[in-house]
């Protein structure tokens, strides 16, 4: 059988997409498969997305295994964060007043600089490769989730996207996604998911490798029980589990739970994590309640209220579960897909909880005549209950409690069903102790809880600066398992029912009353 590596070191994404169902082997930081030198076992190796150069994962050791791997001629892909790694380095400073810049290991001739894009995308393929023989001018289709994505130098461009937005800005043109070295067996790209989109990419790199029908079987098999041992592990080399209560059914993405009959298919029970503006811990709590969850053994889905879908990929670290086509709620043309759609899509899905991360505050884009373009209005059209997060560390805990109250006090004119708040970045606890008491008093709610200001590095903090998605990870788990109960928050959650959407005449009247 032929054996395919996919690397498996901290900030690395080896579960984001199926890859083509194409990975047989991990290949870990010392370099070894099975105890051998990857080199010499390993027909071919994919590196994932993920933070690997801002986390600076790639060993000597694993080094080695490429550039052995690329001297004898076997094919190497890298995607996204893969991609980086192959080239001769990086600007990671989107923020930074002067370049941060983290080098690659410079097989294919470019470099990267900050371009933030998160579209699905139609590309065209440019020139032939080991992934694109005979393919030139055709298209193939997929999604960017990138912060990094400009792309220069002199290697042979072999993929161009057609974009909508970059940098959260409308801005249509074809920008470079993919290049490859002079030989043509490695290949660098930025479009997610384009191996699982187009069998055409699939069966040239099986071509490539020269396998015959009874090989290709043996690949499939060998990767099914590859994703069993891929999703058993939380994250990567942070030695957590999931319980044994995680479903062996490694591919409930398409297995229905209730028969065939789709009226009597059951919707996981939905829940919104919104908040009072940017900045407020939103991510961070969402991807430390997916993986609290996930160690006692729930399956998680995580969902994104407009088009960033760059705020999953800590989840999704944590959680083993891939990026899919519904993963980007649409507000007002940006995103992916309509909620009505991904309720429907979800039927049947196995579940125990879906989670959604609002985008900015819950009300940001209410006033804007596009419909729906707010995370209020996504909340209300499906009838989800809604957690709001405020954080503490701008105007102070009094202030927020404050923000907080008036939010929800909005929320209920509109018919939102709030079912719990949390002060983040709390910092004082007498304090923050006597605000849950007002916010209790002044709303009604019983569930206001209270979270201390997580300790990360200055840098690499969040999805939109150098994140290190083990160090954002870790402590975003170990915060939410000591200071939320996770299980209670479950009981929170119930099944959605898309109602449709107020008209904008009726949210104005609402906000102005």
């Amino acid at each position: 059988m032929k054996r395919i590596g996919i690397l498996n070191v901290k900030g690395s994404l080896p579960n984001f997409e199926d890859f083509g169902k194409l990975p047989t082997h991990l290949l870990n930081d010392n370099g070894l498969v099975g105890g051998q030198k990857a080199h010499q076992v390993l027909d071919g190796l994919i590196i994932p997305g993920g933070s690997i150069v801002e986390s600076e994962s790639i060993t000597p050791e694993v080094e080695r295994v490429i550039r052995k791997m690329d001297a004898q001629g076997k094919f190497i892909l890298g995607m996204c964060s893969g991609f980086q790694v192959l080239a001769h380095k990086t600007d990671i400073g989107r923020k930074s007043p002067c370049p941060v810049e983290r080098e690659g290991l410079g097989i294919l001739d470019v470099t990267f600089h900050p371009l933030i894009g998160t579209d699905r995308v139609e590309a065209e393929v440019a020139d032939d490769s080991f992934l694109t023989t005979g393919m030139k001018g055709k298209s193939v289709t997929g999604f960017h989730c990138h912060t990094y994505g400009d792309i220069r130098g002199d290697a042979p461009p072999v993929l161009f996207s057609q974009v909508k937005r970059t940098d959260y800005t409308d801005n249509p043109r074809k920008i470079l996604a993919g290049v490859r070295n002079d030989e043509g067996n490695v290949v660098g790209t930025m479009i997610h998911g384009s191996l699982d989109e187009n069998p055409s990419l699939v069966n040239n790199i099986l071509n490539y490798l020269d396998t015959d029908e009874e090989e290709t079987k043996q690949i499939y098999q060998a990767n099914q029980e590859l994703l069993k041992k891929i999703k058993g592990e939380i994250g990567i080399g942070l030695d957590i589990y999931a319980d044994y209560r995680l479903s062996s059914n490694m591919d409930g993405l398409h297995q229905p739970i209730s028969g065939n009959n789709p009226e009597n298919v059951e919707i996981p029970p939905f829940l919104m994590i919104a908040s009072t503006g940017s900045d407020s811990g939103k991510t961070f709590l969402t991807t430390g309640m997916v993986g609290a969850l996930r160690r006692k053994g729930y399956r998680v889905g995580v969902l994104k209220v407009g088009p960033d879908t760059r705020d999953l990929v800590p989840a999704l670290y944590l959680n083993k579960e891939r990026m899919v086509n519904f993963s980007s709620i649409k507000i007002g043309g940006l995103g992916w897909k309509d909620l009505k759609e991904i309720i429907n899509t979800l039927k049947g899905k196995k579940y125990d909880l879906i989670l959604i991360e609002g985008v900015m505050s819950v009300f940001t884009g209410l006033l804007n005549e596009k419909t729906p373009f707010s995370t209020a209005e996504i909340a209300l059209a499906g009838n989800i209950p809604t957690i709001m997060v405020t954080g503490c560390n701008k105007g102070g805990i009094e202030t927020a409690a404050l923000d907080l109250a008036s939010h929800l006090e909005m929320m209920e004119k509109l018919g939102i069903k709030t079912v719990g708040a949390i002060l983040n970045k709390v910092y004082h606890e007498e304090i923050a102790e006597n605000a849950s008491r007002y916010i209790k008093k002044s709303t009604g709610l019983d569930w206001v809880a209270r979270v201390p200001k997580a300790q990360l590095a200055a840098r690499g903090g969040t999805p939109e600066v150098e994140i290190k998605l083990e160090d954002f990870c870790q402590k975003a788990m170990e915060t939410v398992e000591q200071h939320l109960d996770v299980e209670e928050i479950m009981k929170m959650a119930k099944k959605p029912e898309f109602t449709g959407y107020r008209p904008y005449s009726d949210i104005l009247d609402i906000y102005l009353s």
